[in-house]
Protein backbone atom coordinates (compact mmCIF):
# COMPACT_ATOMS: atom_id res chain seq x y z
CA UNK A 1 0.00 0.00 0.00
CA UNK A 2 1.21 3.69 -1.07
CA UNK A 3 2.63 6.23 1.65
CA UNK A 4 -1.41 8.32 2.34
CA UNK A 5 0.48 11.16 4.02
CA UNK A 6 0.16 14.68 3.62
CA UNK A 7 3.76 15.31 4.47
CA UNK A 8 5.34 18.92 3.37
CA UNK A 9 6.90 17.37 0.13
CA UNK A 10 2.94 17.22 -0.77
CA UNK A 11 2.24 20.84 -0.56
CA UNK A 12 2.99 23.91 -2.21
CA UNK A 13 4.70 25.98 -0.34
CA UNK A 14 5.41 29.65 -0.44
CA UNK A 15 4.38 32.33 -3.53
CA UNK A 16 7.15 30.85 -5.71
CA UNK A 17 5.42 27.77 -5.77
CA UNK A 18 2.13 29.18 -6.68
CA UNK A 19 3.05 31.75 -8.82
CA UNK A 20 4.46 28.99 -11.23
CA UNK A 21 1.38 27.45 -11.24
CA UNK A 22 -0.84 31.10 -12.03
CA UNK A 23 1.67 31.38 -14.91
CA UNK A 24 2.22 28.03 -16.30
CA UNK A 25 -1.11 26.48 -16.06
CA UNK A 26 -1.48 23.51 -18.33
CA UNK A 27 -4.80 23.11 -18.16
CA UNK A 28 -7.94 23.98 -15.99
CA UNK A 29 -11.03 22.04 -14.69
CA UNK A 30 -13.39 23.60 -13.03
CA UNK A 31 -17.33 23.56 -11.48
CA UNK A 32 -20.03 25.88 -10.31
CA UNK A 33 -17.75 26.61 -7.07
CA UNK A 34 -14.01 25.06 -7.57
CA UNK A 35 -11.59 25.38 -10.11
CA UNK A 36 -8.62 23.37 -10.48
CA UNK A 37 -5.21 24.59 -12.24
CA UNK A 38 -2.94 22.42 -12.87
CA UNK A 39 0.99 22.72 -14.19
CA UNK A 40 3.15 19.83 -15.15
CA UNK A 41 6.33 19.06 -13.29
CA UNK A 42 9.12 16.76 -12.24
CA UNK A 43 8.15 16.17 -8.65
CA UNK A 44 5.40 13.72 -6.38
CA UNK A 45 1.84 15.48 -7.02
CA UNK A 46 1.69 18.53 -4.96
CA UNK A 47 -1.47 20.90 -3.61
CA UNK A 48 -2.12 24.75 -3.08
CA UNK A 49 -4.81 25.94 -1.92
CA UNK A 50 -6.38 29.63 -2.39
CA UNK A 51 -9.41 30.07 -0.24
CA UNK A 52 -10.57 34.21 -0.18
CA UNK A 53 -11.92 35.66 2.70
CA UNK A 54 -13.73 37.43 -0.24
CA UNK A 55 -15.36 33.87 -1.10
CA UNK A 56 -15.82 32.29 2.50
CA UNK A 57 -16.58 34.67 5.14
CA UNK A 58 -15.77 32.81 8.26
CA UNK A 59 -12.57 31.37 9.59
CA UNK A 60 -14.18 27.81 10.73
CA UNK A 61 -15.92 27.13 7.11
CA UNK A 62 -12.21 27.91 5.38
CA UNK A 63 -10.83 25.51 7.42
CA UNK A 64 -13.40 22.96 7.18
CA UNK A 65 -13.09 23.33 2.88
CA UNK A 66 -9.26 23.16 3.38
CA UNK A 67 -9.25 20.13 5.46
CA UNK A 68 -11.49 18.07 3.06
CA UNK A 69 -9.85 19.28 0.06
CA UNK A 70 -6.47 17.87 1.84
CA UNK A 71 -8.54 14.52 2.66
CA UNK A 72 -9.45 14.59 -0.87
CA UNK A 73 -6.30 14.85 -2.37
CA UNK A 74 -4.38 12.56 -0.16
CA UNK A 75 -6.56 9.54 -0.88
CA UNK A 76 -6.15 9.86 -4.69
CA UNK A 77 -2.60 11.70 -5.01
CA UNK A 78 -0.73 8.00 -6.60
CA UNK A 79 -3.31 8.44 -9.61
CA UNK A 80 -1.96 11.84 -10.26
CA UNK A 81 1.93 11.21 -11.73
CA UNK A 82 4.10 14.69 -11.41
CA UNK A 83 2.12 17.65 -10.74
CA UNK A 84 1.63 20.89 -9.41
CA UNK A 85 -2.13 21.71 -8.31
CA UNK A 86 -4.16 24.44 -7.22
CA UNK A 87 -7.14 24.45 -6.19
CA UNK A 88 -9.42 27.74 -5.63
CA UNK A 89 -13.00 28.19 -3.87
CA UNK A 90 -15.42 30.45 -5.74
CA UNK A 91 -18.20 32.06 -3.90
CA UNK A 92 -20.86 29.65 -2.74
CA UNK A 93 -18.64 26.66 -1.76
CA UNK A 94 -19.21 27.07 2.14
CA UNK A 95 -23.22 26.74 1.24
CA UNK A 96 -22.58 23.06 0.23
CA UNK A 97 -22.17 20.18 2.56
CA UNK A 98 -18.85 18.08 3.23
CA UNK A 99 -20.36 15.33 1.00
CA UNK A 100 -21.37 17.87 -1.97
CA UNK A 101 -17.91 19.29 -2.07
CA UNK A 102 -16.41 15.88 -1.58
CA UNK A 103 -18.61 14.90 -4.63
CA UNK A 104 -17.23 17.97 -6.44
CA UNK A 105 -13.74 17.08 -5.89
CA UNK A 106 -14.05 13.48 -7.13
CA UNK A 107 -15.47 14.73 -10.11
CA UNK A 108 -12.69 17.18 -11.02
CA UNK A 109 -10.02 14.43 -9.94
CA UNK A 110 -11.50 11.71 -11.86
CA UNK A 111 -11.36 14.27 -14.97
CA UNK A 112 -8.01 15.17 -14.05
CA UNK A 113 -6.90 11.46 -14.29
CA UNK A 114 -8.87 11.48 -17.96
CA UNK A 115 -6.50 14.56 -18.74
CA UNK A 116 -3.28 13.58 -17.59
CA UNK A 117 -4.18 9.69 -19.14
CA UNK A 118 -4.83 11.56 -22.29
CA UNK A 119 -2.09 13.80 -22.66
CA UNK A 120 1.95 11.99 -23.40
Amino acid sequence: MAKQGFTKASRLLGPPQFSRVFEKTDFKLSTATLLVLVSKSNQAPRLGIVIAKKHVKGATQRNRLKRIIRESFRLRKEEFGTIDMVILARHGLQHLSNQDVFSQLEYLFDELKTKLNRKP
